[in-house]
């Protein structure tokens, strides 16, 4: 127990013999501690400051009182850095904590803060010292809840600081999809205003008949309608894709199989197009549906711009309302609209690997109740990663049911799967598989935490090469967020 050339100095002295000095403590005053231990041997120390007596993880625990100087506790921290816990004064005591929770181990390094005198009671005279002596017993009591509490408070301060870290260094990851949809949306947004002046050009050269003119007023009040739309599953959409668009081609016009999945999202049909067809002459009918299909377009790229945005708005909100404590307003949530908006935000990532999205939405209903917007993080995290193991020409399974209590959704990929070493690790924070600078390790870590806490769900995973899923179960009901619960102290 030295530092250094300083070195500490140990007595073996009885009891009797220091009794004076511990009797001028007030809290130890009435004790009859001299009477009933007064030939009983204990060591004094006599540190110079910087010296240790105690060192974490050590299996000796001692009861130390401080009769002159002062005591520092330290705790050694994951990183390696020292936190200084607290100081104990002369006529203080430590070491009763993790006697009285029967540690098997000191969980603070004990050091001389000054030069210090103290006497030092092993674990066995310790307990005898709470038997037969009720003023030191209730010292000791008052003691160790005074660093239990003191220690919580730290703790839960200390867990929401980390917690917030993470949701800052989250963000960071979180804000780069919806601010990736939005670039691109614009991108194309510039395209179609190139290509609707064309075409608007192109148009103004054969004024319109009132007929034209009521048929086009009555498309584009429906274009305008709402971003807002049912969301189909993979077959009805695939369906209604093909089939307008083979009506596009019958009806010769041009881009069909472009426009017509266009068209095709935003709710049009061929019953609602077919004024068209019977107002204008084939050629300008082909030019009068481009010109729509390219004001559809524009017009959902707006949505997608307006939807990032809102991510982004949504992101940030999340992350002041957790920090100022707050509790947002409970709302019902679609589920499958949650799920077709990541959809659309992530299609272009989708589009690039060839991935075809199957979608089965048999939940019904398909409503929850909840705070906030954070499931849409978990469906981008979701998605995301597995497009990211998903090969060139894959495929992704987004399935919905229910369950007696739960909604379930379930993301799958046809990927080489998560390596059994890796699945008990894939939840952690800062944990991640992908080359350093493509992966922060805090997608899944968001995603448990959203569900678990957020939400009062589960997640599960199934993974094997060629196959992976990850099952999210909702409650119906959902129920609050759960309280954070008090850090279990490691005291001195």
């Amino acid at each position: 127990m030295s530092e250094g050339s300083q070195t500490i100095q140990t007595e073996h002295v009885a009891l009797r013999e220091i009794a004076p000095r511990i009797a001028c403590i007030p809290a130890f005053a009435q004790s009859s501690l001299c009477t009933v231990f007064g030939d009983e041997q204990v060591d004094l120390f006599h540190a110079p400051a910087g010296t240790q007596l105690v060192k974490s993880g050590e299996s000796h625990i001692f009861y130390l009182i401080v009769l002159e100087g002062k005591l520092r506790a330290d705790r050694l921290e994951q990183d390696g850095t020292v936190t200084v816990v607290g100081f104990v004064s002369p006529g203080e005591g430590c070491g009763e904590t993790p006697l009285m929770q029967g540690k098997a181990y000191a969980t603070f390094n004990i050091v001389a803060h000054e030069d210090s005198v103290a006497v030092r009671f092993t674990r066995e005279q310790f307990w005898q010292l709470l038997a037969c002596c009720p003023e030191i017993r209730s010292v000791a009591i008052r003691d160790m809840n005074s660093r239990l509490q003191a220690y919580q408070v730290e703790a839960l301060h200390r867990e929401k600081l980390v917690t917030l870290g993470t949701l800052a260094a989250g963000l960071m990851h979180e804000l780069n999809n919806p601010g990736s949809a939005a670039k691109r949306a614009a991108a194309t947004l510039r395209e179609n205003l190139v290509r609707l002046q064309e075409l608007s050009l192109r148009a103004a050269e054969h004024p319109k008949t009132p007929e034209q003119i009521v048929c086009l007023k009555s498309l584009l009040e429906h274009a305008v309608r709402s971003c807002r739309l049912q969301a189909l599953s993979t077959i009805e959409q695939s369906e209604a894709e093909e089939a307008l668009s083979e009506w596009l081609v019958n009806a010769e016009v041009e881009n069909a199989y472009t426009i017509g999945p266009v068209l095709v999202e935003m709710g049009f049909n061929p019953e609602e197009l077919s004024c068209a067809q019977q107002a204008f002459d084939p050629k300008a009918f082909s030019n009068a549906l481009n010109w729509l299909g390219s004001l559809v377009s524009s017009f959902s790229q707006v949505c997608a711009i307006e939807e990032s945005i809102g991510r982004v708005t949504d992101l940030v909100m999340a992350v002041k309302k957790f920090a100022w404590d707050d509790r947002a307003v409970s709302r019902s949530l679609d589920v499958h609209d949650s799920i077709q908006s990541t959809l659309t935000i992530l299609s272009h990532k989708l589009r690039i690997k060839h991935i075809k999205v199957e979608k089965r939405f048999d939940a019904s209903p398909s409503i929850i109740e909840t705070r906030g917007s954070a499931l849409s993080q978990v469906w981008t995290n979701l998605i995301d990663n597995a497009a990211d193991a998903s090969p060139m020409n894959g495929a992704l399974e987004v399935a919905t049911w229910t369950e007696p209590d739960w909604l379930v959704v379930a993301i799958g990929d046809h990927g080489s799967g998560i390596p059994k070493e890796v699945m008990p690790h894939i939840f952690e924070a800062f944990f991640t598989t992908k080359p350093q600078g493509s992966g922060t390790g805090l997608g899944l870590e968001i995603v448990y935490r959203i569900i678990t806490q957020g939400f009062g769900g589960r997640i599960d995973v199934e993974s094997e090469p060629g196959n992976t899923r990850f099952v999210v179960r909702l409650p119906r009901q959902t129920a609050p967020a759960a309280e954070p619960q008090p850090v279990q102290a490691a005291t001195a």
